[in-house]
Parts: C-alpha cells; sequence; structure tokens
C-alpha cells in the first residue's frame, strides 16, 4: 500500500494501458474522508500483493481524476487489465474494499 499521494500521476493513457489488477485511489492528504480510509485500506490490502495501489492526489484540472469523472474523496478506482471494474466512493467498512478487490484479483 502506498502512504503518500503522488502529485506526478500517469496520464489516462498509461493507466489505460496497465496489465493486471490496479487499484486506483483518488484523494488529497489534508482531506478528512481520505484520512479515515486509510486503515480500512491498508487492512483490506494486506496480503494482496499482487494488486498494483496508485495514491493519487486530486483536485482542480488534474486530468487523471476527470478522465475517470471524480467528484468526492476518496474514490477507488478498481481495475483490471485497464478496464474498470469496481468504484467504491468514500469507503465505510473493510468488507466493501475487500470486496471490490477480490473482483480484480480472485485469490
Amino acid at each position: 500500500m502506498n502512504s503518500s499521494y503522488s502529485t506526478n500521476p500517469p496520464t489516462r493513457a498509461e493507466v489505460d494501458a496497465l496489465d493486471g489488477p490496479l487499484l486506483i485511489e483518488f484523494g488529497a492528504p489534508w482531506c478528512g474522508h481520505c484520512q479515515a480510509a486509510q486503515p480500512l485500506l491498508e487492512e483490506a490490502l494486506a496480503g494482496r500483493p499482487r494488486i498494483r495501489h496508485l495514491k493519487i492526489e486530486d483536485g482542480a484540472g488534474r486530468p487523471l481524476g476527470r478522465s475517470f469523472r471524480v467528484k468526492l474523496w476518496p474514490t477507488l478506482i478498481f481495475l483490471r487489465g485497464g478496464h474498470e471494474v469496481a468504484r467504491l466512493v468514500r469507503p465505510g467498512d473493510v468488507q466493501a474494499i475487500s470486496l471490490a478487490l477480490a473482483q480484480i484479483d480472485p485469490e
């Protein structure tokens, strides 16, 4: 699990070209909802080393978040082979995250 937000995200074309299971987390370090989701994400991602986790700092004018139509933080986008499989906005429990992760990486 990544612990800090990237301010230099990949392009949408680069994301679409990635193979395998990918979780993109859009948010901001100062966002209370994002901070509350961190322990949930850490628990859900534990034991899932095959899932790539990109933590992207989002905001006005940030093209990657806009390309995924992100409106609230955190927004979690679950992709497999460059295709969106699931999405969670402001997740409130580990089980919801784990179920979405299982859709992109069935153990």
